[in-house]
């Protein structure tokens, strides 16, 4: 039987972590041999926290998150999800177009055994969530981009997991839209207490919304340095404190590109 959102967050004191990743490496075979991707990278999250991955682009931080998420495994090195199999979120919200935003979140309920008696009720519940109220019959050429980003995190959701992937969700929207959605996500975060591990490029994003950055070296990908962020919530990404501790870790990322000679 599959535990709510509040059962899962009263057993969160019976683990030390949602996902442990402990000397994980990851090569890929190519035309020029074999390229070391990530190599030799360790961190965990714990119950409840919110946790960025930031680096430059091509350091490997999709391909942390699809091996935490079991899209591909780890060519050393090992990945426990001890809530089971994370939920993942992309940057394009790849709903199906022929369903509407309610029947994409009830497929989710579907895949994961919601009887279907009580599939409309949650996917409804979920809408709510998300501030998505009443768009149940809306086709997804109906829907904003940020409103089809809602949509996605809601099918996210629905798979009730404790561990919540979120690859460059908000990359593609306008800035008052991104604005506005991570002010929705940290709300709901809060609210259902998942752990979130969420990657972007965007140094303001990562201190604007996390409890602790990770800033990867460039490829091949290595844990460099990281943050706590102790900026109390709610946080804006113009406050003076987001914004000092975002030059702080952009001269750390520069030094870093530099160092590896990308640009």
């Amino acid at each position: 039987m599959a535990t709510t959102f509040a059962e899962a967050a009263e057993d969160t004191t019976a683990v030390s972590h949602a996902a442990r990743i402990e000397h994980v490496s990851k090569s890929f075979r190519g035309p020029a041999g074999s390229q070391l991707v990530l190599d030799d990278i360790s961190l965990d999250v714990a119950p409840g926290e919110f946790v960025t991955i930031l680096g430059a682009s091509g350091c490997g931080k999709s391909t942390l998150l699809n091996l935490v998420a079991g899209l591909d495994r780890p060519t050393t090195g090992s990945i426990e999800t001890p809530g089971g199999r994370p939920a993942l979120m992309f940057q394009e919200h790849a709903l199906f177009p022929w369903l509407t935003a309610g029947k994409n979140i009830e497929l989710a309920l579907r895949l994961r055994g919601v009887p279907k008696a009580g599939r409309r009720e949650e996917a409804e519940r979920l809408l709510e969530l998300v501030r998505l109220g009443g768009a149940h019959g809306k086709r997804v050429h109906e829907l904003s981009g940020g409103m089809r980003q809602r949509v996605a995190m809601a099918r996210a959701l629905a798979q009730d997991s404790d561990l919540l992937l979120m690859d460059e969700p908000f990359a593609a929207l306008d800035a008052i839209t991104r604005d506005v959605l991570h002010d929705e996500l940290t709300r709901i975060w809060r609210e259902t207490n998942v752990s979130v591990l969420f990657v972007t490029h965007n140094v303001r994003e990562a201190v604007r919304l996390a409890q602790r950055v990770v800033l990867l070296s460039s490829r091949p990908g290595r844990v460099a340095r990281e943050w706590t962020v102790d900026i109390p919530q709610p946080r804006r990404i113009e406050d003076a404190a987001v914004a000092d501790l975002s030059v702080e870790i952009t001269e750390q990322l520069r030094g870093e590109i530099r160092r590896h000679g990308q640009h």
